[in-house]
């Protein structure tokens, strides 16, 4: 029986540390990420905002790890809609923003979020809760 408890408790240990570690890699890959891509960032914060009137940023909310909701950054890459009558899905994609999608761009932000432990570059899940309820 002891035996047993000694293996759980390594078990533990072992799944904390991978954790860890894991997370030690966010940290750095995203540190890392943010640094080499700051200038890109800020031209395409500034062709968002010379586009047409509205955020640079677009937020999403998510459910993370045990069903924690947080907000998503991602660069906008639709027309703005101040009244917010018309759907996400339904909104027109800018120039800009059909770029941006193309080469996946737009979710350069969400580094944010994982510099904030919110997100994980690694097994990243951040589901919408539209499509969990």
């Amino acid at each position: 029986m002891r035996s047993v408890r000694r293996y759980q408790l390594f078990l533990r240990a072992y799944a904390d540390a991978a954790l860890q570690m894991r997370r030690l890699a966010d940290l750095v890959i995203a540190c890392v990420v943010l640094a080499a891509t700051l200038p890109l960032a800020l031209l395409v914060a500034l062709a968002i905002k010379c586009e047409g009137p509205g955020p640079i940023f677009e937020r999403q909310t998510c459910i993370g790890r045990a069903g924690r909701r947080f907000q998503t950054l991602k660069f906008r890459t639709t027309v703005a809609d101040r009244d917010h009558n018309v759907p996400v899905w339904a909104r027109k994609t800018t120039q800009v923003g059909q770029f941006l999608r193309c080469t996946r761009i737009e979710s350069l932000p969400q580094l944010c979020n994982v510099l904030r432990g919110e997100m994980s570059l690694i097994d990243a899940d951040g589901s919408s809760p539209t499509f969990l309820d």
